[in-house]
């Protein structure tokens, strides 16, 4: 059978984590619109026919200004070693940026001092880009480097995944047996998928400028059997921020709540009992015991 790993690695808020979770065929992975959603390594399983594929999604790489962030870009240049394919995904909406050549540079970093059996370029969002745009942009990145493949996607219509699968798995070497069971999707614990999904839902009905600063921390998680009780801060870095997330008479908090509770459900198959609170940590992206607790 044929198995292998790959890496995706970009600019933040590309669609990584998108992808990831159509090639897992799951939700494993938190999205938003909002950049720098994606704080640690990611790791799901594609199970295919007389296939397995290891996806491992990563922060967007950027130019750090915190303690935080320094860990977000560690986190995916460590990871590139531990892969046999790259995915260089990219916004087909923007024409190559200096964002871009980051990530292109990291990725040719890599490659000094590991062969990879390819690397892949891959233009997400193509459903908002018309032929006329596309191409050029295809003629652009072609001449700024050497590209095993350059696949058109769209990681949110599920546009040429099928495609983009079929052409990776040609690049995988063929093995004796599986590394993962067949309901195997990812290593992420119960309790760090919870706080993620809170974060999911205060990422969806808070302002831009709040993301970066808040962070949730699982106080609780006890797993009975038909029933998990969860207990959970989420933190932000100034009192004007906390009502924010609060929203009038608890009522944001309220629905952040629910829409959590409800996925959690649907993602353990338990019922689950949710308590959230909102607490104020001045700088908590740059206290290192702290981004430790938080598992970043």
């Amino acid at each position: 059978m044929k198995f292998g790993s790959l890496v995706i690695v970009g600019r933040p808020n590309v669609g990584k984590s998108t992808l990831l979770n159509a090639l897992v065929r799951q939700k494993i992975a938190i999205i938003s619109d909002k950049p720098q959603t994606t704080r640690t390594r990611v790791l799901g399983v594609g199970h295919f026919a007389n296939a397995q594929l290891v996806v491992l999604d990563t922060p967007g790489l950027h130019k750090p200004k915190h303690q935080l962030n320094r860990k977000m870009v560690r986190t995916t240049l460590d990871t590139l070693p531990d892969a046999d394919l790259i995915y260089v995904m990219m916004d087909a909406n923007k024409p190559p940026g200096a964002g871009d050549r980051f990530v292109m540079e990291q990725v040719e970093a890599a490659t000094k001092s590991q062969a990879y059996a390819g690397i892949f370029l891959l233009l997400n969002k193509v459903d908002e880009v018309g032929r006329a745009r596309l191409l050029p942009l295809i003629e652009q990145f072609r001449q700024m480097r050497e590209w095993s493949e350059i696949v058109p996607i769209s990681a949110k219509q599920g546009t040429n995944i099928d495609r983009l699968i079929e052409m990776t798995l040609s690049y995988l070497p063929e093995e004796e047996q599986q590394l993962y069971e067949d309901d195997f999707l990812t290593d992420q614990s119960m309790r760090h998928m919870a706080a993620e999904m809170i974060r999911e839902k205060v990422l969806h009905h808070t302002h831009a400028e709040l993301p970066y600063a808040v962070a949730v921390l699982l106080d609780e998680f006890i797993e009975e059997e038909s029933r998990a009780h969860v207990r959970a801060t989420i933190l932000v870095e100034k009192s004007s921020q906390k009502p924010i997330i609060i929203g009038k008479q608890g009522q944001r908090l309220k629905t952040i709540g629910t829409e959590a509770r409800l996925d959690m459900q649907h993602t353990f198959g338990v019922k689950v009992h949710l308590e959230l609170w909102v607490k104020v940590r001045e700088d908590w992206r740059d206290n290192e015991g702290l981004l430790l607790e938080l598992g970043y």
